[in-house]
């Protein structure tokens, strides 16, 4: 390091600094101050500063200054590169008319590796807020459009999270107003990863406060989830199935009694529970995992469902959907070894719930056709029988469980079983009425589930055993005071207990309502919203 070059540079400082109203005429010395960039380590530390104290001063050479301390920031020593990030906003202390082009800047540093170097990128970004909040979104946008993928990524990432944390405290009406105008534009040409990024952001605004903007949001996650279009659960990158419940998701939150999912609802008993066994293809495991994500999306969606169109029709297709997963009693003349039906409980939790919700909409379709609701019943009491059976199991195994020991995997696993079964009890209880009632009003089981062991689950399991404990009367056809089993013929029924298939034997589904250089391009096809362009790109997230 020469010693004559920094005593040069302080010199050209003071000459600045002791001009005070008259330093635009000392061009020169801002241009030596500019040539510093090109020094030793210190020099260069040193003209980051000066840079920035004397930038609105030289308004002929402010491309030059910014080009000089965009080197700074690109310098091989992280030290300086800090230094020159930090002056960075600076630059526009005096001179708000460049917050946009620092921003775009800021904006592409944010791929910055080290952790201190990122949250120098981050503070110098929030002293842009601080100038100007519309133009520094304006130049964060630029990067999100225009810059590449690593780019967009991150900055959709700092949004989301500084929205998130701090809230629109950091904008006021008019930059709230542009990111969501800016969002939206974004919105038409996404990946999942993208999408779920604006979600959330637009969440942290003015849109996610009111029951109008909470339906913008409704509107933006159908558009995404293209309800006008067929659904297709064949397609070889899964995309009609990762759309459907990606978007699903997103708009569940804001359901409520002024908000309903009604056309949501619609679009699953229209398209998607007739093809519900197509779904997840060849490999059994996933298509079972699938289709009951789905089924409880539908449950979900038919808490807040409106009058639905040709009503009917569609509950139908829920009730021949629920048929699919509640069997017929095995023949009389069955032999002993003869296996029982498959009973999957998961699956009819989510479609006895939704068919109860929304059936109401036409009470007496079932008492249209005696043999169709006679044949129900028989399948009603029979999975009935089932299910108590396995409740009881349930109840001994959790009876007189600490609040420590429910908190165990295998424990919390049993907890949530016995919510599911003890739901299918007060919903086939009602759907047993001549005719089918649908008043009873139940929590769905997998609601909290991945949730802590809370006081709510302790009282939950507690009321469930107490009433366990109590003697019911069975469930029976009418005339009938005690149904003989159609193998031995005796006046008591036998205990029928199958421990469920799928999810119970190891697991509880459960699923979640709910990331080059600085001055590079990007140049791609992208999806989710680019219809023309090929398809939605999958992202896990």
């Amino acid at each position: 390091m020469s010693s004559d070059n920094i005593e040069k540079l302080y010199k050209h400082f003071g000459v600045l600094a002791d001009a005070k109203d008259k330093v635009s005429e000392h061009e020169e010395d801002y241009l030596e101050i500019l040539k510093a960039v090109k020094g030793s380590d210190k020099e260069k530390r040193l003209a980051s500063q000066f840079i920035a104290r004397f930038f609105k001063h030289f308004p002929t050479l402010t491309d030059q200054a910014i080009e000089a301390q965009l080197d700074l920031c690109e310098d091989e020593d992280l030290a300086i590169r800090k230094q020159a990030i930090k002056d960075l906003p600076r630059l526009c202390q005096d001179v708000k008319g460049y917050v946009q082009r620092i921003a775009d800047i800021l904006a592409q540093l944010l791929q910055a590796q080290d952790p201190s170097e990122l949250s120098v990128v981050h503070n110098s970004l929030m002293s842009l807020f601080k100038l100007d909040p519309k133009a520094t979104l304006a130049g964060i946008f630029s990067q999100i459009i225009n810059g590449d993928d690593i780019s967009r990524e991150q900055c959709l990432k700092f949004l989301t999270f500084k929205i998130k944390t701090q809230g629109t405290e950091i904008l006021d009406k008019e930059s709230e107003d542009f990111l969501v105008a800016e969002s939206k534009k974004v919105l038409q040409d996404v990946t999942a990863e993208e999408f779920h990024l604006l979600m959330e952001l637009l969440n942290g605004t003015r849109l996610g406060k009111t029951i109008s903007g909470q339906k913008e949001l409704v509107d933006i996650a159908a558009d995404q989830a293209e309800l006008d279009q067929p659904f297709n659960p064949s397609d070889p990158d899964n995309e009609s199935y990762d759309r459907l419940v990606n978007c699903v998701k997103h708009a569940l939150p804001y359901f409520s009694k002024q908000l309903e999912s009604t056309r949501f609802v619609a679009y699953f008993c229209e398209e998607v529970l007739p093809q519900l066994h197509l779904v997840g293809g060849a490999d059994e495991g996933t298509g079972t995992d699938q289709q009951l994500e789905l089924l409880n999306l539908l449950a979900d969606l038919s808490s807040y469902c409106g009058a639905l169109e040709k009503a009917e029709a569609k509950v139908d297709k829920v009730f021949t959907r629920l048929l699919d997963y509640m069997p017929l009693p095995p023949d009389g003349d069955a032999t002993e070894n003869s296996s029982e039906p498959r009973l999957d409980f998961s699956h009819v939790e989510c479609l006895i719930y939704t068919y109860h919700k929304l059936g109401r909409q036409c009470p007496d379709a079932l008492a249209k056709d005696p043999e169709k609701l006679k044949d129900f019943k028989t399948r009603l009491h029979f999975f009935a029988r089932s299910v108590q059976g396995y409740m009881k199991k349930l109840q001994e195994a959790l009876r007189g469980k600490t609040g420590e020991e429910l908190k165990s995997d295998e424990n919390r696993l049993k907890v949530v079983a016995l919510k599911t079964t003890s739901n299918i009890n007060t919903l086939i209880k009602d759907l047993f009425h001549t005719p089918p009632s649908f008043k009873s009003s139940v929590t769905l089981s997998w609601k909290h589930a991945n949730a802590s062991y809370s006081n709510q689950d302790r009282e939950i399991v507690k009321d469930i055993i107490k009433a366990g404990n109590k003697r019911h009367t069975p469930i029976t056809f009418e005339g009938e005071t005690s149904p003989k089993h159609p193998r031995t013929g005796g006046t008591n029924p036998r205990e029928i207990y199958t421990p469920p298939s799928g999810k119970y034997s190891n697991k509880v589904s459960s699923y979640m309502p709910q990331r080059g250089g600085v001055r590079g391009n990007r140049s791609r096809g992208r999806g989710f919203g680019g219809r023309a362009r090929g398809g939605w790109r999958r992202n896990n997230y």
